[in-house]
């Protein structure tokens, strides 16, 4: 696999916030997103052994696979030697492919059409994750199950878009199924 980065840090966003986890930043992706505030086409190639070595040089019991997309890369014979090794594994996907196995906790920041998530996730998600502008004035209408439904403000590269957060902090204060997701991160000055 073509692996842009590797670090250790907190979650910053959604139902695990504040967790510490190794992300795995896979390179490539196949959407352009304006607001996309990470460089994911560089990287280095890493077979499963040289990476699980590499993660377990940290303490932690939760991988997040990332991207990018990862899914363009990320097979399920390194999901299962990362699960043999004791490791907890969520995905941060676009939501433009299906996950054909199984995962810990499944997190979609949608990219594509909902009929594209529904056709994908038909049975769910643990977490929806929008990524979402002022002048979009109502919550998002999703066609899957969820656990968790976020309304994330698209920030403005690594600063916090004031006028964005205060429109979801309203749109969620009106639609109370909906819960705020900030990029914590960002706040905290950590990767």
């Amino acid at each position: 696999m073509k692996i842009n980065e590797i670090f250790y840090s907190l979650q910053g966003e959604g139902r695990r916030a504040g967790q510490p986890t190794v992300f795995i930043r896979l390179s490539g992706c196949d959407l352009t997103c304006g607001f996309c505030d990470t460089e994911f086409e560089s990287g280095k190639e890493m077979n499963d052994e040289e990476l699980l070595n590499e993660v377990l040089k940290y303490n932690a019991e939760w991988v997040t696979w990332s991207g990018g997309e990862p899914m363009m890369q990320l097979k399920e014979e390194t999901v299962n030697k990362f699960r043999e090794a004791g490791l907890k594994q969520s995905i941060e996907t676009n939501g433009n492919h299906r996950i054909p196995f199984e995962l810990d906790w499944v997190v979609c920041s949608p990219k594509v059409a909902e009929h594209v998530i529904k056709k994908n996730f038909p049975n769910g998600l643990n977490e929806l994750r929008y990524a979402w502008h002022r002048t979009k004035k109502s919550v998002p209408s999703p066609k899957v199950p969820c656990d968790h439904k976020y309304l994330s403000p698209i920030c403005d590269g690594n600063s916090i878009n004031d006028k964005n957060v205060q429109h979801c902090i309203q749109l969620c204060l009106d639609n109370p199924d909906w819960k705020l997701s900030i990029q914590l991160h960002k706040l905290w000055n950590i990767l």
